[in-house]
């Protein structure tokens, strides 16, 4: 049997397959199905900075309170979700060998980043912040972004010792300088990239609804591309993220140069036992190609390893058209 074996974030994982922030990771039974099955990690269901303050400001306003009261109310709110997810690390921790990493939702540098602190106290293995803050704004300026991004970092390592990543979207003008400059910050990885709502038309009824919330196969390749085209230049790990529905697309982002994968739809699609499926096949990829572990391979397709490197950045299909019509 091949070496599955990978490191990330400085921790060790048995494979590469980690379970990523879903519904599927806020519920302990679910975590030990997850790891009887062959999940490496799993990263905590994320606890939301903006859903915390919404539910804290919604309680204080249905009872009318004064001031000092809704202060109470927005408080008392607030610790107890805390609470309650400081306990669910706790509970997983006892129940399961694998990583734990917790996952915060983060739309700023507020005062509450310093949870981290709480969050390593309870046993995390490990912390991924989940930022995404929509460019939406006309006068917003892109640089102003990504000092938020620094800051929310900077303030979160002031109170925590065990290994951070980030786990970020890709709407930045300059995405590898972004991608790159995170890396210097001291985190130990980076997710590329975050799935997030997005919005659909009805036509029958006219209204504004959701498009399919589980991704599919063909969303690999924008993770891919970046996996790519940044692994050899960031100063820390990188994790592919979407997409990712069997081994092989497992297989495809350790070529480019991830050091594991994060997944999750296809999980909720097939269940906890695919990922012994997903594992048997990058087995089966490994052994037809000779490779005794990951580390043998892994890489081998980054930008700065194959001879045309430029592949990774063409945008158009040019190329590909003339040499169709010339066959």
């Amino acid at each position: 049997m091949a070496d599955l074996t990978t490191g990330y974030m400085g921790l060790t994982l048995k494979n590469p397959v980690i379970i990523g922030s879903c519904g599927l990771t806020h519920s302990v039974k679910e975590i030990k199905k997850l790891e009887s099955h062959g999940a490496a990690a799993v990263v905590l269901k994320s606890i939301f900075e903006e859903q915390i303050s919404m539910d804290s400001d919604a309680l204080s306003s249905d009872f009318h309170t004064h001031s000092e009261e809704a202060d109470y109310l927005r408080n008392y709110t607030k610790q107890h979700t805390l609470d309650k997810y400081l306990e669910l690390i706790k509970e997983v921790k006892k129940e399961v060998g694998i990583p734990v990493i917790a996952s915060i939702n983060c739309a700023s540098a507020a005062q509450w980043v310093s949870f981290g602190k709480a969050v390593q106290d309870a046993g995390a293995d490990g912390l991924e912040l989940n930022i995404f803050i929509m460019p939406a704004g006309i006068k917003e300026k892109g640089g102003n972004i990504e000092k938020i991004y620094f800051d929310i970092i900077n303030e979160v390592k002031k109170h925590i010792s065990i290994p951070l990543a980030v786990k970020m979207g890709f709407y930045f003008s300059g995405l590898a300088n972004t991608i790159f400059e995170l890396s210097l910050r001291g985190i130990a990885g980076i997710v590329l990239f975050n799935r997030f709502y997005r919005p659909d038309i009805d036509l029958k009824s006219e209204k504004l609804t959701t498009a399919d919330i589980f991704s599919t196969p063909d969303e690999i390749y924008l993770p891919l591309r970046w996996v790519g085209m940044m692994s050899s230049e960031v100063k820390c790990d990188l994790t592919a993220s979407t997409g990712i529905h069997d081994g092989f697309g497992v297989v495809k982002c350790l070529l480019a140069g991830a050091k594991a994968v994060q997944v999750a739809s296809i999980i909720y699609q097939k269940g906890a036992e695919h990922i012994g499926v997903m594992l048997n096949q990058v087995q089966e990829w490994m052994k037809e190609h000779n490779y005794s572990s990951i580390k043998d391979f892994n890489g081998k397709l980054a930008q700065e390893n194959i001879k045309n490197p430029q592949l990774y950045e063409r945008a158009q299909f040019m190329k590909y058209y003339a040499n169709a019509s010339s066959t």
